[in-house]
């Protein structure tokens, strides 16, 4: 048992005296998300940038830039594809939204964005981050995602106009004999 307490002080001995004392500057972590469950042609993609800061002292001057986006291929509907973010605390997140129109259908990657930020107040030049990559997304045509998930009610009235003669002709013999059978009865009743 001494043995054992005399190991454990002389560990905690050596993680003391080895532990570096961690710099006070900031740390950043980004992630970036679509948050769309369907990626449709000309229909708006949701993009979420969320920094996480992680270091002891406020991050300074953050700028998220994002060019993967290309205006050939995405309309920019809202927010900020080059954003810059004053500050961002020690242990908390910022987070940042981005919505763009895509204008072609197909297989699409989705690649991370560049984040450049000063560490400390005194930091000479930018540390350089990346964001989390969502990787490939497809982009469905409008077309087949409306064949998909529209409510059809153009099917389904050109659906009741073909089904009315086959249900109405049956009818209107059935109430044609049906009126002249009770004409002859009613007459017939007279006599």
């Amino acid at each position: 048992m001494k043995t054992q307490i005399f190991y454990l002080a002389i560990a905690t001995l050596l993680v003391t005296i080895c532990a570096e004392e961690e710099p006070e500057a900031a740390k950043l972590l980004v992630s970036k998300h679509i948050l769309n469950k369907y990626l449709v042609e000309n229909m708006d993609i949701i993009v979420k940038y969320t920094v996480y800061n992680v270091g002891n002292v406020a991050a300074l001057e953050v700028e998220i830039t994002d060019n993967s986006f290309h205006p050939d291929h995405f309309a920019h509907v809202s927010g900020e594809l080059n954003a810059r973010i004053d500050r961002v605390p020690p242990n908390s997140n910022v987070s940042h939204t981005v919505v763009v129109r895509p204008r072609k259908f197909g297989y699409f990657n989705f690649t991370s964005a560049e984040i450049l930020y000063r560490r400390t107040e005194d930091a000479p030049r930018l540390q350089v981050a990346v964001s989390s990559a969502p990787g490939e997304g497809l982009i469905v045509s409008y077309r087949d995602y409306a064949k998909k998930f529209s409510s059809h009610v153009v099917d389904w009235l050109a659906f009741a106009v073909m089904t009315l003669p086959p249900l109405a002709i049956p009818f209107a013999l059935w109430y044609s004999s049906k009126s002249k059978y009770e004409k002859l009865s009613k007459t017939s009743k007279k006599h």
